[in-house]
């Protein structure tokens, strides 16, 4: 090791980055859909998964079915010399006029690796036990679920799996969130309890519908997905609405930032693959179980399909008019369901790995043939350094960057601050790069 520092830097980051690569493929390659599979199967033969379902029966409800997903995850820690804490996350909520027709005990399961450097930042990947028919009160029918979420759930379970082989420098919470169909009440007590608990969160990866390739609108795909991700957090101050105004960065936010991130990743690592990203906090008068940690202010993105089929969507089973309705078994593609779990794998194993992201951003430059960066040096021994991204002000995703090195200002000659937007990232020795921050505050 000591010859390391007599190798140039650059040949020494292409080193790492080599080893970053092999790590995330072997990720990718390891992820089963025979697994996958299987977990679907299960979770659709509780009959039903409804909120309000039994809790008592061995084989039915959504007792069962948590108790199944809490096993699972025992199991997998039993591999890794219990490396998983597994525990429910209870919340008790009350009925009310909407969908919780009467009391009811919200219980999430979920199993926390923890980081081996920084226990308490959090990479969280999230599926819903739930599932629903028509009426969304009706908790007795037949219910399967089965890409609406067993297929999100059996793709948690499957990365904890894979990514339960290895040790991270932060904290990975793999989560069945319950309740969702009724309001998202999971979500809710999850978020609460992390902020409570003052969990420093990455961000969330949402997965909700992640094995449907027969769009409703008659489209066949099986390697688009799409991103969804909220502009900007929904609790900023009003003194950062009024900067935004006059300095930009209405879509970039942590959560908008955390969708490129991902978007980034796939392009890298799963080039066949056509990540979507859309500009949208959720569907159109829709919900998902990002959303309660984005409404505290975490960085939290849905993960799913590209084509949604609503025929197969909240629906009882039923033939009408020769068309079939009901979410059952046969309307899951396996394969596509393994492919967007290796989405999730290697997104979750890059954050786990990569470095504390840079504080206190600022820009400036302003009447200057130049921008201006500065903040605050880290006490992480693992950073070699920084990145300085920027992009013109209509771009979606960054288009330009620099390697800064060790440093906590850069000034960009030649660039006019009025034409681009800008952000830096955290780069540490194997590679890993943390999420791009966006400038929070401009200085002279």
């Amino acid at each position: 090791m000591k010859i390391l520092k007599f190798i140039p830097i650059f040949i020494f980051t292409s080193l790492c980055f080599s080893q970053t690569k092999q790590d995330l493929y072997t990720i990718i390659n390891s992820v089963s859909e025979k697994r996958i599979q299987k977990d679907i199967e299960k979770l659709v033969s509780f009959e039903t998964r409804h909120t309000l379902s039994d809790t008592i029966s061995k084989s039915s409800g959504i007792g069962a079915a948590r108790r199944w997903i809490k096993s699972s995850f025992e199991d997998i820690s039993k591999q890794c010399n219990n490396c998983l804490e597994v525990n429910y996350q209870k919340n008790y909520f009350k009925k009310n006029k909407r969908r919780l027709i009467k009391d009811v005990w919200i219980n999430n399961v979920v199993a926390i690796q923890k980081g081996k450097k920084y226990p308490n930042r959090y990479i969280i990947m999230s599926g819903d036990i739930d599932s629903r028919v028509s009426d969304a009160n009706d908790y007795t029918s037949l219910s399967p679920g089965a890409n609406d979420n067993a297929s999100g759930m059996a793709g948690v379970i499957e990365a904890a799996r894979v990514l339960s082989k290895y040790e991270f420098e932060n904290s990975i919470v793999y989560v069945g969130l319950s309740g969702e169909e009724q309001g998202l009440y999971g979500g809710i007590g999850l978020a609460k309890y992390a902020k409570e608990n003052q969990w420093d969160i990455i961000g969330v990866l949402n997965n909700d519908m992640i094995g449907n390739i027969e769009g409703v609108d008659g489209v066949i795909d099986n390697y688009s997905f799409r991103i969804f991700s909220e502009p900007t957090p929904a609790n900023e101050s009003e003194k950062s609405r009024k900067r935004r105004r006059f300095y930009g960065g209405e879509v970039d936010g942590n959560s908008r930032q955390l969708a490129r991130y991902i978007h980034s990743q796939v392009l890298k690592y799963m080039p066949e693959m056509n990540p979507i990203m859309i500009y949208r906090l959720d569907r159109f008068g829709r919900g998902g179980h990002h959303r309660p940690f984005n409404d505290l202010g975490f960085p939290g993105v849905r993960i799913m399909e590209a084509h949604e089929n609503y025929n197969r969507q909240h629906q009882d089973i039923r033939v009408e008019n020769e068309i079939k309705y009901g979410d059952v078994i046969s309307g899951v593609n396996f394969k596509y369901a393994k492919k967007l779990t290796a989405v999730n794998a290697i997104n979750l194993a890059s954050l786990a790995w990569s470095p504390t992201k840079p504080k206190n951003v600022k820009i400036g430059g302003i009447v200057e043939p130049s921008v201006k960066l500065k903040w605050d040096m880290s006490n992480d021994s693992n950073i070699i350094g920084f990145k300085i991204y920027w992009r013109d002000t209509t771009a979606p995703y960054w288009e330009h960057s620099r390697f800064v090195g060790l440093v906590n200002s850069f000034t960009l000659d030649g660039i006019v601050l009025d034409n681009y937007l800008f952000g830096v990232s955290s780069i540490n020795k194997n590679g890993y790069e943390s999420i791009v921050v966006f400038p929070s505050d401009i200085f002279n």
